[in-house]
């Protein structure tokens, strides 16, 4: 799977500098999301239908990515990169880092004790366009998947979980209502990821793909500012600790056409055995 990540590295370096759409690209601002936390394009929580990049269906976009969640007891940290193929397919990669703070002399990892987790992405849209197809409620839809191989799996099995590595599949619809300056999203992701697979995959609780949802709805306040709030679901597969549902309130900032700044306020419930972990989100993102 590493050969992906430097495929996109290629398609990146390809592209010719002159090229008109590749300064300016086609759409709108904030209208391709963000960097969901598993490196897709979407909310902050939520992957979305819509593919990374600023470009439409003559060119090649990308984004790239640096994205922290500071919770009470908990930080994780991700940064990486995605590849739009004439807004037809996405390909990404995203590297996550996830330090239990004091929690883990509790659980007898020593404090400061970091899970990684390796994050390779495909997207591609089926139907539909979420901006422009304005006369129909047809919303654009695409299927992904994404291939998770976290750290520490002696320490993962050691806690319950049956992989360190598993495969993430999802269908988004999202759908830009320009008239009343909405956009909705809704996935249905079959996983069977611990806490994003940061805690492997499976777990003494069961060891096969569930479905979850994800959705989010955001406001047009302007045409570059967008407040809204997200939902998602887990899996609750480790015996040792109950694994809540995730949600957050945000606002995605458009610096400039080629730079978003976002923040949020989530929820992510209890991990590894703690409660009430809610904090800040933060991402700041670079698109062509």
């Amino acid at each position: 799977m590493k050969s992906l990540y430097f495929v996109m590295l290629l398609l990146l370096i390809s592209v010719p500098a002159h090229a008109s759409d590749w300064r300016g690209g086609g759409k709108l601002v904030l209208t391709d999301g963000i960097t969901s936390v598993d490196g897709s394009a979407g909310g902050g929580i939520a992957s979305w239908a819509t593919i990374a990049g600023n470009e439409t269906e003559r060119g090649i976009g990308a984004t790239a990515h640096a994205t922290g969640v500071y919770l009470n007891d908990f930080d994780l940290k991700a940064y990486g990169v995605a590849v739009g193929i004439r807004d037809r397919v996405e390909l990404s990669y995203t590297r996550q880092s996830f330090d239990i703070g004091k929690t883990g002399a509790a659980l007898g990892l020593g404090k400061g004790f970091t899970f990684g987790q390796d994050i390779y992405g495909a997207k591609i849209r089926l139907l539909g366009d979420a901006v422009w197809a304005q006369d129909t409620i047809v919303p654009q839809i695409s299927v992904g998947v994404q291939h998770k191989r976290a750290s520490r799996a002696p320490v993962l099995r050691a806690i319950g979980a049956r992989k360190a590595n598993g495969t993430d599949y999802y269908l988004s619809a999202t759908k830009l209502l320009l008239a009343r300056s909405l956009i909705v999203n809704a996935t249905v992701r079959l996983t069977k990821a611990n806490q994003w697979g940061l805690l492997g995959h499976g777990g003494d609780r069961g060891a096969k793909l569930g479905t979850q949802f994800e959705g989010s709805a955001a406001v047009m306040l302007s045409p570059r500012l967008a407040v809204g709030a997200e939902v998602r679901t887990k899996p609750d597969r480790l015996g040792f600790a109950r694994e809540d549902d995730a949600y957050d309130l945000f606002a995605a900032w458009g610096v400039h056409r080629h730079v978003t700044l976002t923040a949020a306020y989530a929820d992510l419930g209890g991990i590894a055995t703690v409660k009430k972990q809610r904090g800040l989100f933060v991402q700041l993102q670079t698109g062509f």
